[in-house]
């Protein structure tokens, strides 16, 4: 599929929705400004901000291992310069950068699965094994941005790795797209701007329950491969989804509801990019037809027990589970959830 706040302190950032406005103030961004073009330039004027030890950090070549070297989990180290390294204008620019790659919706998620690690520094206490912090989130630019060859972006930490190629002005791959949300529902009563009842992947979840719990019983049989849901998405950090031949109940067999859930779910996933790009991903989608995605689902369907799907069409993969206990001890309150891309992440060819 080749694809043509942080909530951070106030006194640190720039809130969300300030992001855009200083934007058109300071470039004169216009209405047509492609994603790949405003993103070239807000990382021309983030590496400005930049010392040249900082600069050595951010960047790596286009060419290099690293920049399919991708996970989510903690890591006591990552590629890339972290927020936690930059100062206030320094950190103004990365955020503009990453906002520049996503659309409204995407960058509210991402900045809170970032203030997530708060919530979870809260809940693990002194004797976590993490530093739970919402400013490890680190961006690295792969080779040199440019309007007409390939170069990179990755913006990653816990829960989060965003990855994007631009070439000729445009995005034209973005993914591995991966976020995730520990707890998926805050259930403890918290100050701060996340609270208790905070459901940060909510659709994600919520519209997959529906259309599971929507299933006659002889869709069920089809759709639902396994009575427990694994532990763990597949391909996890690797650079493709080496993927066999899909399971679960074709788009053909849902009724007229069933099919409009299903769109909404893999909308969920699609607009989470900036908008061109997300339009661009409909329409492949819509190109490949859609009779030919499958929808299957591994464990119980109720909240609370640990619960996978997957979606597969001709040239994407989603993948969610909810299998792990949150800090708290609450059990299946822990999610993961990737949009992949199958004719190869990256803008690389597709595992053979």
């Amino acid at each position: 599929m080749r694809l043509s706040r942080p909530a951070m302190r106030l006194s640190r950032i720039l809130p969300l929705c300030l992001i855009g406005a200083v934007a058109v103030a300071a470039f004169g961004f216009k209405a047509g400004d492609t994603p790949g073009g405003q993103m070239k330039t807000f990382a021309d004027a983030f590496l400005e901000t930049l010392d040249e030890g900082q600069r050595e950090t951010a960047t790596v070549p286009y060419d290099s291992p690293k920049r399919v070297d991708w996970h989510f989990i903690p890591m006591d180290s990552r590629k890339g310069l972290p927020i936690k390294e930059m100062n206030t204008s320094q950190r103004t620019g990365a955020l503009r950068l990453v906002r520049a790659a996503l659309s409204e919706v995407g960058y509210d998620k991402t900045s809170k699965i970032m203030e997530l690690e708060t919530v979870l520094k809260k809940l693990e206490g002194d004797n976590r094994n993490w530093p739970r912090d919402s400013e490890l989130y680190y961006v690295t630019l792969f080779g040199t941005p440019s309007d007409s060859d390939p170069w990179g972006l990755s913006f990653e930490g816990h829960h989060l790795s965003l990855n994007f190629v631009c070439r000729d002005g445009k995005v034209v791959d973005s993914t591995p797209q991966f976020m995730g949300a520990n707890p998926a529902i805050i259930q403890d009563e918290l100050e701060g701007p996340l609270g208790k009842g905070t459901r940060v992947l909510r659709d994600e979840e919520v519209l997959a329950f529906d259309l599971v719990n929507s299933l006659t019983e002889s869709q069920a049989e089809a759709a639902v491969i396994a009575d427990e849901a694994p532990s763990e998405i597949r391909f996890a950090g690797e650079p493709q989804a080496d993927v066999d031949d899909p399971q679960g109940i074709p788009y053909d067999r849902f009724n007229g509801d069933q099919k409009e859930l299903l769109k909404k779910l893999v909308f969920t996933y699609t607009d989470n990019v900036a908008g061109p790009v997300a339009e661009v991903r409909r329409e492949l989608i819509d190109g490949a037809g859609w009779d030919s995605i499958r929808f299957a689902w591994a464990g119980p369907k109720k909240p609370g027990i640990g619960h996978y799907y997957r979606i597969r069409g001709e040239g994407f993969l989603i993948e969610f589970v909810n299998t792990q206990p949150d800090a708290s001890g609450n059990p299946a309150n822990h999610i993961h959830a990737v949009f992949r891309d199958l004719t190869g992440d990256f803008n690389l060819a597709p595992a053979q």
